[in-house]
């Protein structure tokens, strides 16, 4: 279909897929990003009977409460953190700024994405992050990771074989 008759015609299915692809991807992204500076916090509260009233033996629950702020960043968490801060091939001085950025390259590119920011762009560098994340994966043997990972990189490729079919964008040129 040629671009004339497409403009006439309306939106075709490439342009709808690609939105759909750069929602979600941008979506994904940003969600990621966003988790990173999440925790988890325990508190002791009063436990309450079925009425939602205190318990008269004055029993107490451990409640985990979900909480998100700067201060929780953390780019990569728990048993993860610990095995790629033994790996060789991952020192330190090149884990440290990686992890200083990693959740808010995540989140800048996901709202480049979202708001069509320089897509072409938003989307080479998105997936020039995820190669990047799969290096990590692929020294700790997380296959599984590694397969999703790629998935997002296909998904990636895909987007950007249908960028010229963008719409909704602020900056399309790059």
């Amino acid at each position: 279909m040629s671009e004339a008759t497409e403009k006439r015609e309306g939106w075709s299915d490439a342009t709808l897929a690609f939105l759909l692809l750069r929602l979600w991807l941008g979506m994904r992204a940003v969600i990621t990003g966003i988790e990173k500076f999440s925790t988890t916090v325990t508190e002791k509260k009063a436990a309450v009977n079925e009425l939602g009233e205190a318990d008269i033996a004055g029993a107490m629950v451990l409640v985990k409460t979900k909480v998100y702020g700067i201060a929780n960043y953390a780019a990569v968490k728990g048993a993860l953190a610990k095995a790629l801060a033994s790996e060789p091939l991952l020192p330190e001085a090149l884990r440290k700024p990686y992890y200083a950025v990693l959740g808010y390259a995540l989140i800048v590119l996901g709202v480049m994405l979202l708001l069509g920011l320089c897509t072409r762009t938003s989307l080479f560098l998105m997936g020039l992050l995820y190669i990047s994340l799969t290096y990590g994966l692929i020294l700790l043997g997380q296959d599984a990771g590694v397969a999703w990972l790629a998935i997002h990189v296909g998904l990636i490729a895909g987007a950007l074989l249908l960028a010229r079919h963008n719409r909704l964008a602020l900056i399309k040129r790059f």
